[in-house]
């Protein structure tokens, strides 16, 4: 399995109380498989991708991925983990606009300590922009570029070290219906051609549709 969620609970506190956005929840996510995390605002689907990723704690439960428990990853241990397995999509595109579109895919390489050469990661860079139809834009800075052309972008970005999971945050929050479907249509080419697992969180149906499956997450319990 990519993914293993196992008797998850999440619990902030503040001083007004408890609030409790997991409870139990459970599911898997087959190697290749792609999910849509669904839910009303406040659900918890933010949280949930940040837990997976090793980016907060859980209060009870563990989270499995390609194998190893992430639950416990602190530090450097965490920060590792994400660079050999996690590939990240937010709702705004959060490209560096001093950077071109090409530097920005590259931009994750930066912090890697690997035999790969520099020359290797922009053959690579290039591929990926290729791929998500933006080669034309490569010397471009995110303010010479739409909204929906700065999303393939950042999916590229998000692939550059070649992650086995990616993660999605509202990907299609800020596009129209046409971008809408050409942007999904990427993450499933991806998940097709690339073997890329997907967790996507989302209010769309056009996104849900996409998916193989859905998880949905309820505000009063998170329970599945």
């Amino acid at each position: 399995m990519a993914l293993e969620v196992k008797h998850l609970a999440k619990v902030f506190s503040h001083a007004g109380g408890d609030v409790q956005l997991f409870s139990n929840l459970c599911f898997s996510v087959p190697d290749g498989g792609s999910v849509a995390l669904v839910g009303p605002s406040g659900s918890g689907k933010t949280t949930l991708l940040r837990l997976i990723a090793a980016l907060e704690t859980p209060s009870a439960g563990s989270i499995v991925v390609n194998g190893q428990d992430v639950t416990a990853l602190r530090g450097e241990a965490a920060r590792r983990f994400r660079r050999q397995n996690i590939g990240f999509v937010y709702q705004e595109h959060r490209l560096l606009p001093q950077l071109t579109a090409l530097e920005n895919v590259l931009l994750p390489t930066l912090a890697e300590k690997t035999a790969r050469k520099a020359s290797d990661f922009c053959d690579e860079a290039r591929r990926l922009l290729a791929a998500v139809g933006m080669s034309p834009r490569e010397t471009f800075f995110p303010g010479e570029m739409s909204g929906g052309e700065c999303q393939r972008v950042a999916l590229a970005r998000a692939l550059i070290l070649r992650p086995t999971l990616l993660l999605a945050d509202e990907p299609t929050g800020q596009l129209d219906a046409a971008r809408v479907e050409q942007l999904l249509a990427l993450f499933q080419q991806i998940n097709r051609d690339e073997g890329v697992t997907i967790v996507m969180a989302t209010h769309s149906r056009q996104a849900m549709n996409f998916m193989k499956e859905q998880v949905v997450l309820c505000q009063d319990d998170g329970r599945k």
